[in-house]
C-alpha cells in the first residue's frame, strides 16, 4: 500500500530503489509517527472534521500499534512503502472511513518531518542525560584520585607534573561545553511542523497550537515553508552536536589507551575488561577504548556527510532528504552505545599511584625548581637559566617536596567548581534527566 496511490503501479525496480532502507529505518520513527497521529486525530475532532466515535477509534488503534512497538512486534511488511503507509492501512482496515480521514489537512511531508522532530527531540533528551552522567562519573573519579600526580605531556615529551584530578576534571568540563551543542540541537528539534502540509499550509481551520501541546513541543514552526526547511537542519544540528561530543570522547579514549600501556602504566583496567592475543599470552588489550576512539572518529564525519547530501538544495521537500535517515539513524544508536560502555568502563579504571616518583620523570619538576628560586627573590629569567644549566650539566636535583606541597592548590579546587557547574547545567537543561542504559 502507498498513501499516494492513484490507480497505477510503479515499476518494481524503481520502487525498490526509491523505497531504499525505509522499511527498516522507519522503525526508529514508528512510535513518534503514532504519537503525532494521535495529536492529529484529537485536533481534527476538536475542529469537527472527525466525530467523537471516529476519534475514539483512531486513538484506540494507534494505542494498539504503540503497544506493538513497545513489545517489539511491530513490523513493516514488504507490501508497504514505509511506516506511514503501514499505520494508515492498519487504521483503515480496522475502522474503515475513520482510518481514511486521519490524513486530512496533512501531507506526508509534514507527517515525516513531525516524526523526525519528535524522534530527535526525544533522542537529545536521552543522550543528554547520558553525557551529564558521564561527566559526573569523571568528576567522581577525579575526586577519588585527586591526590595522585601524573606526568603531564606536551609534544609526547614529559613536561610538568599534573594530577588525575586535573585530568578527569578536564574531560568533565569539556562534556559540559559539548552540552551547549546538544542544547542547540534540542532547541531546533523542539518546533512543531505539523500542519505545514507539503510546505504551503492548509485551507482547513486547523489548530496547530493544540497539536503542539499534545506532542509536548515548546514551539510552533510558524512559516509553512520554514517548517519544511527544518528537514536537514534538524539532522545537521544534531550531527554537529554528536561530532562535538565524539571529539571529546575520542581524545579521552586515546589518552586511556596510552595511559594503560606498559610504557606509561598510569591506569589499569580490570582484566575482564580487556581482550587477549591469539599468540602472545601476556597481552591484555584495551580494545574497548580503541573501538570507542574509532567509532568517535567516524562520528565526527557526520556533519560533512549530511552537508554534502543536502547543501545545494533549494527550499521545499526533495527526496534527497530520505538519505539522511541512512546517514544518521544507525550512528545515533552507536553513539548511545559508546556512552553506555564508557559509563560502564570508566568507573572501573584504577589509577596507579606513585608513577611520578620514577627517576625518568625527575626533569618535569624543573619549573618547580624555578618557582622555588623565584620565591627566594631570583628573577624568573635568571632562575630559568640556572635550572636549565643544571639540567644540562647533570647536577639538577628536583625539588619534589616543593611541587607536592604547592600543586594541590593548583589542581584540586577545580573539581568542586566543576561539580557546581554540572549542577548549573542540569538546572538549565531539565529535559536532560536521569540516564537509562539501553
Amino acid at each position: 500500500m502507498k498513501i499516494w496511490e492513484k490507480g497505477f503501479s510503479v515499476n518494481d525496480k524503481i520502487e525498490q530503489f526509491t523505497v531504499g532502507q525505509d522499511r527498516e529505518l522507519d522503525l526508529y520513527l514508528a512510535q513518534f509517527d503514532m504519537q503525532a497521529s494521535k495529536a492529529q486525530a484529537k485536533m481534527l475532532a476538536s475542529i469537527g472534521l472527525l466525530s467523537k466515535e471516529e476519534e475514539s477509534q483512531l486513538l484506540t488503534g494507534l494505542d494498539e500499534l504503540l503497544a506493538q512497538v513497545e513489545k517489539g512486534t511491530f513490523v513493516i511488511e514488504s507490501e508497504f512503502e514505509d511506516v506511514h503507509s503501514k499505520i494508515e492501512y492498519y487504521l483503515t482496515d480496522k475502522f474503515g472511513d475513520a482510518g481514511k480521514k486521519i490524513h486530512t489537512a496533512r501531507s506526508r511531508n509534514d507527517q515525516v518531518l513531525t516524526a523526525i522532530q519528535l524522534f530527535i527531540k526525544d533522542y537529545t533528551e536521552k543522550i543528554g542525560a547520558k553525557i551529564l552522567e558521564l561527566a559526573e562519573v569523571l568528576l567522581q573519579q577525579g575526586e577519588k584520585y585527586k591526590n595522585d600526580l601524573l606526568p603531564g605531556y606536551t609534544h609526547f615529551q614529559a613536561a610538568m607534573p599534573s594530577s588525575f584530578g586535573l585530568w578527569f576534571g578536564a574531560y568533565a568540563e569539556h562534556l559540559l561545553l559539548d552540552m551547549s551543542l546538544l542544547e542547540a540541537a534540542h532547541t531546533v528539534a523542539d518546533h512543531n511542523p505539523l500542519g505545514s502540509g507539503a510546505g504551503f499550509g492548509s485551507s482547513f481551520g486547523i489548530d496547530r497550537e493544540q497539536t503542539t501541546r499534545e506532542m509536548g513541543f515548546a514551539n510552533v514552526a510558524i512559516s509553512a515553508v520554514g517548517a519544511q526547511m527544518l528537514r536537514g537542519k534538524t539532522e545537521k544540528t544534531l550531527a554537529f552536536a554528536m561530532a562535538g561530543v565524539a571529539g571529546t570522547l575520542a581524545k579521552l579514549a586515546y589518552d586511556l589507551v596510552l595511559y594503560n600501556s606498559q610504557d606509561l602504566g598510569f591506569v589499569e583496567l580490570p582484566k575482564e575488561f580487556t581482550t587477549g592475543s591469539s599468540i602472545m599470552p601476556h597481552k591484555k588489550n584495551p580494545d574497548v577504548f580503541e573501538l570507542v576512539r574509532a567509532h568517535c572518529n567516524r562520528l565526527q564525519a557526520l556533519p560533512n556527510d549530511i552537508m554534502l547530501t543536502i547543501s545545494n538544495l533549494p527550499s521545499g521537500y526533495h527526496r534527497d532528504f530520505q538519505i539522511l535517515k541512512e546517514i544518521l539513524f544507525r550512528p545515533m544508536t552507536q553513539f548511545a552505545n559508546i556512552l553506555d560502555i564508557l559509563l560502564f568502563a570508566v568507573p572501573a579504571l584504577k589509577v596507579v599511584s606513585g608513577v611520578i616518583d620514577q627517576p625518568k620523570y625527575d626533569a618535569i619538576f624543573s619549573v618547580e625548581n624555578i618557582n622555588q628560586l623565584i620565591q627566594s627573590g631570583v628573577p624568573f629569567r635568571d632562575a630559568y637559566k640556572q635550572v636549565g644549566q643544571a639540567v644540562e650539566a647533570g647536577n639538577y636535583v628536583p625539588h619534589k617536596e616543593f611541587a607536592t606541597t604547592h600543586l594541590g592548590s593548583v589542581h584540586r579546587p577545580g573539581l568542586s567548581d566543576l561539580a557546581a557547574r554540572l549542577q548549573q547545567v542540569r538546572a538549565r537543561l531539565p529535559w536532560a534527566g536521569a540516564a537509562v542504559a539501553e
